[in-house]
């Protein structure tokens, strides 16, 4: 057994520690400083000074008290029981503290992060004699009703297996399997893994990224599609509806596993997701959405360095569940919070600033966030993805600011959030004009072959017509809309059917929360072919006025919330009832 490295402390300042001397720590070791063993992480180390980041509050600490080496990174434990539960950023569950420590997290607590004596029903999938390498499956643990742990041979372990258990009943440290490793050596295995948080956990292959994640958002789904594996960002100021977005999205989008890093976030809006959370129903199972959820919270009261550590905690969990082969997607709220906490320990370690105090790092420390998403294809063969999307909290919604600008550079699909719309009551507020997504011509083609030919088409024509909105509204602000011409007019008309009658979406309607990409063309098509038909109406002379006093526009602004989700028919009968609206306008003005 390896002695344990010590050190002394020299200087404090906040939660950065400076170790005077040589020491025989390691970069990014974990360490425990002081009499309360609070827990650290190596940041910086030179022949005279070991710098390290404390991940707990440092009042209290004076120079002299000892530093311990823990001999390996900062890492997570990996075992069933992560999901349906709430750590903080360094993975230790808030109800086992509660318990211990009461509603707030006293300094130095220790708490195992998974329940090690709970017994979990248990099915073997391997047999004495079986060849196993990184990643093969050892066992299949019923973890929740939503979702089936599958134990895996941690990655870089390959060899012989000479014993395994029968099925039953066994906690995350029972030995399940003993293997003869290459070098004739022998380990055991049980269900629990260890692996550092800021490593990637490693994958065979890298797809492309070609099938769309649903979320049941029109203006996601069809304006600016995010695919399976793939990296969005959500900008947007303070109540335009960050968090809300992500929770519709975790709630409705077709993610097997949702991790919800809560990054800075006020303790009361924090308080809030965690209530709502445990709330919700699953749509596919009607079981608590929890069952394939986990929460890692983070308030904005709670030490800088853990803030930065939690993004690194969620992401590994991440990267395990797809090593399992499922599709996981994490809600990272807020990056900005993230950023800020790298701001703060750049400072205290006196380096050099760049644009607006941020660390020169910032873009490379983001670019690595996100490159670890993607769609992969694992050690065992499965296929699983981790796909990221990340809230940015611009202040004061100032979208050219460092945050913003640097992770638009890493992300392929931008939600760009407007107040002007908050306030103006239109949600999702995503506005269309200042958001893109270059996932469009990636995913053109499973449009094609699971919804429409016509899909991609729609979509762009429908965005032509508000940009042609956009050009013609610096006109009527000028000299107002009664000028323009009637084609003009229409214009105008059809781009306020789809805004408030397809990007416009209510997530307390039963109808209107989530919606398929078939009722999503659909709804195109109705729309285009109110357009068409109105054009036709214009070119023969027929003014605006009398279109719109049939109430045609109004009643198709309607159809979000008059047809249900399950009867979808009902949608051609618009194009009918548009067909009798062109026969009377025809007749009354013949």
């Amino acid at each position: 057994m390896n002695s344990v490295s010590t050190g002394k402390i020299y200087g404090i300042n906040g939660p950065v520690i400076y170790l005077k001397g040589m020491t025989d720590f390691k970069m990014s070791e974990m360490v425990y400083v002081g009499e309360q063993r609070l827990v650290g992480e190596v940041i910086s180390l030179d022949k005279d000074l070991t710098t390290i980041q404390v991940y707990e509050e440092t009042s209290g600490l004076k120079p002299g008290e000892i530093v311990e080496s823990s001999g390996s990174a900062v890492s997570v434990t990996l075992a069933p029981g992560i999901l349906n539960n709430i750590f903080d950023g360094i993975e230790r569950p808030l109800d086992r503290i509660a318990d211990t420590a009461g509603s707030f997290i006293t300094r130095g607590i220790s708490v195992d992060s998974l329940d090690r004596e709970k017994l979990w029903d248990t099915h073997m999938t391997v047999c004495v004699g079986d060849v196993v390498h990184g990643g093969s499956i050892i066992a299949e643990v019923p973890e929740t009703r939503a979702i089936v742990h599958k134990c895996m041979v941690p990655p870089d372990v390959e060899g012989t297996v000479v014993s395994v258990v029968p099925d039953g009943q066994y906690t995350i440290e029972d030995v399940l399997v003993t293997l003869e490793l290459l070098d004739g050596s022998r380990r055991d295995l049980t269900m629990t893994q260890r692996w550092p948080i800021r490593v990637p956990r490693p994958s065979a292959h890298r797809f492309p990224a070609n099938i769309p994640l649903i979320t049941g958002q029109r203006i996601v789904d069809t304006m600016f599609p995010i695919a399976k594996g793939g990296t969005a960002a959500i900008p947007g100021g303070f109540g335009t509806g960050k968090t809300m977005m992500q929770h519709q999205i975790a709630k409705w989008a077709d993610a097997d596993i949702i991790i919800y890093i809560g990054c800075g976030e006020r303790g009361n809006e924090m308080t809030q997701v965690l209530e709502e959370f445990s709330q919700l129903e699953d749509p596919r199972t009607g079981n608590p959405l929890m069952d394939r959820t986990t929460l890692i919270a983070n308030t904005s009261n709670m030490p800088v360095a853990a803030r930065e550590a939690s993004i690194y905690t969620g992401l590994t969990l991440a990267e395990y569940y797809r090593d399992m082969g499922y599709d996981v997607a994490i809600m990272a709220d807020s990056t900005s919070r993230w950023a800020e906490a790298l701001r703060e320990l750049s400072g205290r370690l006196e380096e050099m600033p760049a644009e607006e105090g941020f660390p020169a790092y910032l873009a490379s420390r983001l670019s690595a966030f996100y490159e670890r998403a993607g769609m992969m294809q694992t050690l065992n063969g499965k296929v699983g993805s981790v796909s990221i999307i990340g809230a940015v909290s611009p202040q004061g919604g100032d979208f050219s600011e460092p945050v913003t600008q640097n992770t638009k550079r890493f992300v392929r699909c931008f939600w760009g959030l407007d107040k002007s719309l908050a306030y103006a009551r239109h949600f999702p507020a995503i506005h269309w004009l200042n958001s893109y997504s270059e996932y469009l011509n990636d995913l053109s083609g499973w449009y094609a072959d699971h919804v429409s030919p016509k899909f991609t088409d729609y979509r762009n024509r429908m965005m032509t017509i508000l940009s042609q909105e956009s050009n013609l509204m610096e006109i009527v602000k000028l000299i107002g809309g009664d000028v323009l011409p009637d084609d003009q007019k229409l214009i105008l008309e059809i781009a306020r059917v789809i805004r408030l009658g397809f990007l416009q979406q209510n997530a307390f309607h039963k109808d209107d929360t989530c919606v398929s990409p078939e009722k999503q063309f659909k709804m195109m098509d109705v729309i285009l072919y109110l357009y068409k038909t109105s054009r036709a109406l214009v070119a023969m002379g027929m003014p605006m006025s009398v279109l719109k006093a049939e109430g045609i526009f109004e009643k198709v602004i309607a159809m979000k919330y008059d047809v249900p989700n399950d009867d979808l028919q009902l949608l051609d009968l618009y194009k009918v009832e548009i067909d009798h609206f062109y026969q009377r306008v025809i007749e009354k003005n013949a």
